[in-house]
């Protein structure tokens, strides 16, 4: 009678040196989401001309690649997080994850009412401007996105830079200009409505840095294994 085996293997799962693309994905999708709104959405939240006749398909597009780029943006969470290793602290932690995660979900809420408004503009024009469905969902969305979403970013931006400049992970000239960045998203968008880039922009340069950082450190490390070798 055969004996059955039980394996068990002893091998870490680690995270791929290229992860930190999906930072990079993200960004990418991200700005190219929001710029295509900033020009085809009229920032007068009272303007009923045919604008979203005209741009009805363009703008989906632009909501159609959020999901994406938010997927890509949980990728980055995990690099991040993965860059403090077992420097992590709780309390630190439970705000990275919050605000992140509230960024997140509230870029998926205003892509949803958006098309939402597009679906009811698709199924009769009339109905969505006379009753004023519009002039509300146009309200909910700037609040959402120019207001609480933007805010977020900047609360993530700013746990971000301290827990680098506290680990020490990243160098300290990282968590100054992730700092300086955080301002801008906190305040700039009252002044500034491109502002919205800021952010999708930090990410971009952020993990283009740590794609260089794990390139180094992929470098070193195969010097590292044929120097041991010629020993």
């Amino acid at each position: 009678m055969a004996q059955s085996t039980t394996h068990i293997s002893n091998r870490r799962l680690r995270t791929p040196r290229a992860a930190a693309i999906a930072g990079i994905i993200f960004a990418v999708l991200m700005i190219v989401s929001l710029t295509m709104l900033q020009i085809y959405v009229p920032a007068d939240s009272t303007d009923t001309s045919d604008w979203l006749e005209e741009n009805v398909g363009r703008i989906n597009f632009a909501l159609s690649l959020l999901p994406f780029a938010g997927i890509a943006f949980i990728w980055f969470l995990g690099v991040v997080r993965d860059r403090i290793g077992l420097l992590e602290d709780q309390f630190f932690s439970t705000l990275f994850f919050g605000s992140g995660l509230l960024y997140l979900a509230m870029t998926f809420a205003t892509a949803a009412i958006a098309g939402g408004i597009l679906a009811v503009y698709a199924f009769n024009p009339e109905i969505l401007i006379s009753s004023g469905l519009y002039t509300f969902a146009r309200a909910i969305i700037y609040k959402f996105n120019n207001i609480f979403a933007i805010r977020m970013a900047g609360m993530f931006m700013i746990v971000v830079g301290t827990i680098w400049w506290r680990t020490e992970v990243m160098p300290h000239w990282v968590a100054l200009l992730t700092y300086a960045v955080a301002i801008v998203e906190l305040i700039g968008i009252q002044y500034f409505p491109w502002a919205t880039l800021v952010f999708p922009s930090w990410v971009f340069l952020i993990s283009a840095y740590i794609l260089v950082l794990n390139y180094r450190y992929q470098k070193q490390d195969v010097e590292i294994d044929g120097m041991t070798a010629e020993g």
